[in-house]
């Protein structure tokens, strides 16, 4: 296969893209001059007989890549797979993915970036993050900040966004573009209405909502096999989950402001609060006792498999989680009418203020960054940004999205229909979507706009008045840099061992101290010192 896609890229002259929501347009991997230039040889000439020059100009080899990237399942496109040799073809170049369980990405990138062996892209999961921090300081990286304005896509950036990705203000990567509100509750719909209750509004009814769906048989098969809601462990911590709910008590977004200080969000009350929250949870059994080993790679499968109802994630999940259900449904022999929707989204819920308090994302999820050690020269650091802003167009964003039409997705009108073999799609297609950036926005083609979609996109923007801000997002701390995840690791460790019974309250306030001697203290003294430095706000 791979020599197939090999001879293809060889007969090929030009990268042609066409759009799928309208007439096919020819299109280059990026806008700069020189760049295009660079996409085909000169024309010999021996200087002495002119007529030699009307040779076909030749085309480039294909640009070598190496790309690391996280999947959330246990199956992903192969190198050799239809969409990856598509995509090759139309970017002329030769691609090897390496794929990381996203469950142990974290770690893998720091092995990774510890070794030096380095891939020509690399998703960084943790922008401020001490490894890659010290990577990008100490000059692994490039540096993008110049290069941005020459092509067609990547120069329409979000100045906003690329700032908060920023190290020292200056440009590692290519963010990956998210909705800032996109986080959010997303429930079995069919559930809650089995157990007679309303959709939940507060912290009460979130609660009673989780013990119904363990307690009142909530799928009616007349077995007490399901809880509420289901948790994973997760690169940020524990469980992402949590990260939301503390919200709901009126905890701070990891850190809050005290007396016109900046304090860690595990010294106040509010936070303390919510963690006897989950450990009510877990003694309850209302989550799943296993938690904080639970791959994020079968986190919907037990809200497909009516063991679950609720997961606490992005809040475009519901609809992801419901193609499944129908999928599931029809392949057992059963008749479900399209528009019959098994799952519903929520912002939140509120708590004691009786306001809603909702997670926001920074504006992107991570980003692609290039590192000289495998992109060595200027020349080859443009064509990789060249491949990067193609991958904007219309026809390349789709194809990563939803694979090849006929295959992967048939059209229906404006709008795509997957195909519903979950093993194909995730064979040949899930995960591509990963070396997106979505700059300046999505291109891709769409799929139909159902009621639960149209409420998921309404809710998402909604969602953004409610957004609780992190104070200190744009300070790079030196603390932080050296130290990041050992401080972390305490507190996870102590937040994991409280909620299953390891830890009193006492000693967790003793993972804290400890946190404090280890390099805690010397952490909110550097934080607060660049809070003051920009004014406190």
């Amino acid at each position: 296969m791979k020599r197939m896609v090999m001879a293809r890229k060889r007969f090929a002259a030009t990268v042609l893209v066409g759009t799928l929501v309208a007439s096919s347009l020819a299109a280059c991997g990026s806008s700069s001059d020189e760049d295009t230039k660079g996409t085909t040889a000169e024309t010999e000439s021996t200087g002495t007989d002119t007529t030699t020059n009307t040779d076909t100009p030749k085309q480039q080899d294909p640009l070598k890549l190496n790309i690391m990237l996280p999947i959330f399942k246990t199956n992903f496109p192969k190198d050799d797979s239809p969409v990856a040799a598509q995509i090759e073809k139309l970017t002329n170049t030769d691609i090897h993915f390496e794929w990381v369980p996203n469950a142990s990405y974290a770690d893998k990138l720091n092995i990774t970036l510890a070794s030096g062996k380095l891939p020509s892209i690399i998703y960084i999961d943790n922008v401020k993050g001490s490894s890659f921090v010290n990577a990008a300081k100490s000059g692994a990286f490039w540096e993008l900040s110049s290069y941005l304005k020459d092509y067609k896509f990547l120069s329409a950036a979000n100045p906003v966004i690329l700032n908060n990705s920023s190290i020292d203000g200056k440009t590692y990567g290519l963010y990956r573009s998210r909705p800032l509100g996109r986080n959010g509750i997303v429930y079995r719909k069919d559930w809650l209405e089995n157990v007679g209750l309303s959709e939940p509004k507060t912290v009460d009814d979130f609660y009673n909502m989780l013990k119904a769906f363990k307690e009142k048989d909530p799928d009616k098969n007349g077995k007490d096999d399901t809880y509420g809601m289901v948790l994973v462990k997760w690169t940020g911590g524990w469980a992402s989950g949590f990260d939301t709910i503390k919200l709901w008590f009126g905890a701070p977004n990891k850190w809050g402001v005290k007396d016109g200080k900046l304090i860690p969000e595990f010294e106040t009350t509010e936070y303390m609060e919510a963690l006897r929250f989950m450990k009510k949870l877990y003694d309850e059994k209302l989550i799943n006792q296993d938690f904080a080993v639970y791959d994020s790679a079968k986190w919907v499968d037990p809200v497909v498999n009516n063991k679950a109802g609720v997961i606490v994630d992005v809040i475009d999940t519901a609809a992801r989680i419901d193609d499944k259900i129908h999928a599931a449904l029809k392949e057992a022999g059963a008749e479900v009418p399209e528009d019959q929707n098994f799952m519903d989204v929520l912002g939140g819920v509120t708590g004691a203020d009786g306001a809603l308090h909702t997670l926001p994302t920074s504006g992107f999820a991570g980003m692609l960054s290039i590192p000289k050690s495998s992109v060595k020269t200027e020349d080859e650091l443009k064509r990789v940004l060249g491949f990067l802003d193609q991958l904007s167009e219309p026809e390349l964003q789709t194809m990563a999205s939803f694979g090849l039409e006929g295959t992967h997705y048939t059209k229906n009108g404006d709008f795509v229909e997957p195909s519903k073999d979950s093993v194909l799609l995730e064979s040949e297609v899930e995960g591509l979507n990963q070396m997106l950036t979505f700059i300046p926005e999505t291109t891709a083609a769409t799929v139909k706009q159902t009621p639960l979609r149209l409420k998921q996109t309404a809710l998402i923007k909604e969602n953004e008045q409610f957004v609780v801000p992190n104070p200190a997002e744009p300070f790079i701390s030196t603390v932080y840099s050296q130290k990041g995840p050992q401080l972390d690791n305490i507190i996870n460790d102590a937040r994991i061992k409280y909620i299953v019974g390891q830890l009193d309250e006492a000693g967790f306030q003793a993972a804290v101290e400890l946190w404090k001697k280890t390099g805690g203290n010397d952490l909110v003294d550097e934080m607060n010192q660049l809070y003051a430095a920009s004014g406190g706000k």
